[in-house]
């Protein structure tokens, strides 16, 4: 390291901690009357919200949260959420944003993972955590969320009902100054086989990430997308890397914030138009219901930007959105990322070019944003030349990412080899500095927004008496984005179809082993699965097949 000239501070100089109340604290400054929106039940200004937040910060702290507790949260998005975003971490304590849509096995090992010691449970998943209750060996109370008139539910050591305790709280609270390296969020993230991974975030990460994201979404003037007077709606789950960071931008800038609960399509295009939605942010898959929702079929949404990432943006979406008046514009990232690292911009060459150039460009992961360095990487770790042509792992720096998974430093090290971030995604980088990704290294099927295991599923499926081998791929889907696809070879005497295979695995799905949408809609009977030199499922020559056999209307495939 360079030996460069430090100054030492002067005698009584403040040493200002980068933390989350910062964020909360700007918003008012500039917009006091700005609200903040639930459903069509409740609505309150930016002082109000930092009253909330001093009230739920004494509510947890009388109910013996202390600095350093994980404190979990199962809700739909709403202004509790938002709350709890802000009062946990401000405290000294760390948020588990809860994955509601994992299977309860999961939900119960990431729960005693992180040693969540309080949950907050809305009352949709009181039945949920009462099933899992019995096995969590850290939890000490529950609190409950409800917007039902019933104030009660039947959770073991319930301390009381949100609103209610707020009620009856102090309106101010002395948050303290503490280190800003100090663990704020954490959540679990899936997508390999094994169990989720933990990963987890900093005071200092969030506020760079913030910072970055409001640069990013701001600044860009051939893609602005936010600014002071937008009004926000997010459509991805808080539970989902913080709904990509997006409510603490908002908070920080004042904006007018609108959230909608568990989502519904028609409730969502009802509240885009009483509140006046001009940007959100979705997986394509939610995006693709909005836009075939009845409320949707005679409605211009001119006026609202959508910030798509999770999975890869097509053309065909695009065009099909700008048809009703949405401008989209991809972005990327992943949970391990904060999640924000690239979105779409269009330079000056771009801006002179053709329409179907810009649009391109507009559905590509994007330019890195301040502060991120992007690289690709050959399977050895060698950099690759950015041609656009060069295909590589794509790896990353930046001041936000995360710096391991919770508990396991082992995965850890393995996600920063060589001292940069491997996303496990291929691409390449032009000179432009343009991010196209162009594949996943590992053969995990995104469908849905929701990530499933191939293996897992495909030791589920070898189950079934009449299998005798079986491969499992991730194909093209216009509605979810990917569906599994299952190659089977079938014992002799036996016989097996999508109808069947379906009837096998509703078991594990009502048992938690497994997500209803991992059940494969689509399955090829063959004589043989395709495999590479060293006895590996060929699982790219496995894609090819199902192109080919589609292309030609094979009879031999199965479909539900």
């Amino acid at each position: 390291m360079l030996q460069t000239r430090v100054i030492p501070p002067a005698e009584g100089a403040y040493q200002y901690p980068l933390l989350i109340k910062r964020l909360l604290m700007s918003g008012a400054r500039y917009e006091k009357t700005r609200e903040i929106v639930y459903r069509d039940q409740l609505r309150y200004s930016y002082p109000t919200l930092i009253e909330r937040v001093a009230r739920l910060a004494n509510v947890l702290t009388a109910a013996g949260v202390k600095p350093g507790d994980t404190v979990a949260v199962m809700d739909w998005d709403s202004h509790r959420y938002l709350e709890c975003m802000f009062a946990i971490p401000m405290i000294g304590a760390v948020i588990h944003t809860i994955n509601v849509r994992l299977s309860p096995e999961q939900i119960l090992y990431t729960m005693n993972h992180a040693e969540d010691r309080f949950v907050l449970v809305n009352s949709e998943f009181v039945g949920l955590y009462n099933a899992i209750a019995g096995h969590l060996t850290t939890v000490e109370k529950t609190l409950l969320l409800t917007d039902l008139p019933e104030k009660t539910a039947d959770l073991p050591n319930l301390v009381g009902e949100y609103e209610q305790l707020l009620s009856a709280a102090s309106p101010q609270y002395d948050f303290q100054d503490f280190d800003e390296n100090s663990v704020a969020t954490t959540f679990y993230t899936t997508g390999t086989t094994g169990n989720p991974k933990g990963v987890y975030f900093t005071h200092r990460q969030l506020v760079l990430h913030t910072m970055g994201v409001s640069t990013i979404m701001g600044a860009i003037d051939s893609v602005r997308l936010l600014g002071t007077n937008d009004v926000y709606m997010p459509i991805t789950p808080m539970f989902h890397v913080h709904a990509w960071g997006l409510p603490y931008v908002a908070t920080m800038l004042g904006l007018k914030q609108v959230y909608p609960g568990r989502y519904d399509p028609e409730f969502l295009v009802e509240l885009w138009r009483k509140e006046k939605v001009t940007f959100s942010h979705c997986v394509p898959t939610i995006l693709q219901m909005v836009l075939n929702s009845k409320a949707a079929q005679n409605t211009d949404f001119g006026g609202w930007k959508i910030v798509i990432g999770g999975s890869a943006l097509n053309r065909a979406l695009y065009e099909a959105a700008k048809a009703k008046g949405i401008q989209l514009t991809a972005a990327y990232g992943m949970s391990e990322t904060g999640p924000l690292v690239s979105c779409a911009h269009l330079n000056d060459e771009l801006m002179a070019g053709s329409e179907d150039e810009r649009t391109t460009y507009r559905i590509k992961a994007g330019v890195p944003g301040p502060l991120v360095e992007a690289a690709i990487v050959d399977s050895e770790g060698n950099f690759l030349p950015a041609d656009g042509e060069t295909q590589g792992e794509l790896v990353l720096r930046a001041p936000w990412l995360t710096e391991g998974y919770f508990n396991e430093p082992q995965k850890g090290a393995e996600l920063w080899a060589g001292g940069w971030l491997h996303t496990g995604d291929v691409a390449t980088l032009d000179t432009m500095g343009v991010i196209d990704i162009r594949d996943r290294i590992k053969d995990v099927i995104k469908t849905g927004g929701e990530w499933i295991s191939s293996l897992d599923l495909e030791d589920l499926i070898s189950r079934h008496a009449a299998v005798r081998e079986v491969a499992v791929v991730g194909i093209a889907d216009p509605q979810w984005g990917e569906r599994p696809f299952a190659l089977l070879v079938i014992r002799e005497g036996h016989v097996i179809g999508a109808k069947e295979l379906k009837e096998h695995l509703k078991p594990f799905v009502e048992l938690g082993h497994l997500s209803k949408w991992a059940i494969p809609s689509q399955i090829a009977l063959v004589t043989e699965i395709p495999k590479t030199s060293v006895g590996k499922l060929d699982k790219k020559k496995i894609r090819l097949d199902i192109t080919e056999w589609q292309a030609n209307n094979s009879t031999f495939l199965s479909t539900l």
